[in-house]
């Protein structure tokens, strides 16, 4: 049995005499739990530590600026310096003001953008924004031909590997386009602008009937891509907008860094700006991938 007086380090008592040998014991034991609760807050913050340095972050938003594109019947980005520089106060101070049209840059299409009467942007549920993701490349095909539109077929070979689509996923197609940004010629088949310039878009989207096939067969919440729509440049019926806002599922476009995230693992949190009654807007959206995840 330990030496409870001498391990304590216990002083004697005024008159002398040592403490109770059950009062050492309860001194002992209680100096030994407060070197435990220092050691068990060390290893929580290690854990902790080690947790955040175990997640790695993607931004998958292009940054908005006087190069962002922009559909070409829209208004581009504008940013005006309202104040920048040392004030009279002796402090420095920054202030601007900025227009831009809802949709261009990294933007959510709402599902009113093309269904009267379903949500606007401030309707949106955050379970449609927030949440796990699966990506599917189809850059090799989409890269050879600018008019491509993703198949049926890309998602079950992509299953046939990965599994079937999880219900309320967040899906993500990458065509590879983001390389192009912002080379508008090159993203979207011309540099033009006015109406005349719709004619001559040219990039991949999403066909319609794989747009009807993930409503009737799957359960997305979810839907973006690297290209400025998520119907192809030469629609003239923006066919698969209409389907999917018809079932109040939003829209992503003009995302970026989609191919450096795993093909499934990855957590996506995209936030618009808060439109009331917006039928799109800028949107902030990231990815969290776990440091396991391939």
């Amino acid at each position: 049995m330990p030496n409870f007086h001498k391990s304590a380090n216990l002083r004697a008592n005024k008159d002398g005499s040592h403490p109770t040998f059950t009062a050492s014991i309860r001194l002992w034991i209680r100096r030994r739990l407060t070197h435990l609760q220092h050691i068990a807050i060390i290893l929580c913050l290690m854990a902790l530590h080690i947790e955040a340095n175990a997640q790695q972050w993607i931004d998958l938003s292009h940054s908005f600026d006087n190069v962002t594109i922009y559909w070409p019947t829209a208004e581009g980005f504008e940013l005006d310096i309202v104040a920048q520089g040392q004030t009279k106060g002796g402090y420095y101070y920054s202030a601007n003001k900025f227009m831009s049209s809802e949709h261009g840059g990294t933007h959510l299409d709402a599902p009113i953008h093309f269904a009267e009467g379903k949500h606007s942007v401030e309707q949106i549920p955050l379970s449609r924004l927030i949440g796990a993701a699966s990506v599917i490349d189809v850059s090799t095909k989409a890269l050879r031909n600018p008019d491509y539109q993703i198949t049926i077929r890309d998602i079950k070979d992509w299953e046939a590997i990965h599994g079937k689509l999880a219900d309320d996923i967040i899906l993500l197609f990458n065509t590879g386009y983001a390389r192009y940004w912002p080379d508008r010629k090159k993203y979207m088949g011309t540099d033009k602008r006015g109406k005349e310039a719709v004619a001559l878009l040219h990039f991949p989207g999403i066909h319609p009937e794989t747009a009807q096939w993930l409503i009737t067969h799957r359960k997305i919440a979810a839907i973006g891509l690297d290209t400025p729509s998520l119907d192809y440049g030469q629609t003239k019926r923006f066919l698969t907008h209409r389907l999917l806002a018809k079932e109040q599922i939003p829209g992503f476009e003009n995302v970026t860094n989609l191919d450096k995230l795993p093909p499934t693992g990855s957590q996506v949190i995209a936030l618009p700006m808060k439109i009331k009654g917006g039928s799109g807007g800028p949107l902030r959206i990231v990815a969290r991938i776990d440091a396991d995840m391939p």
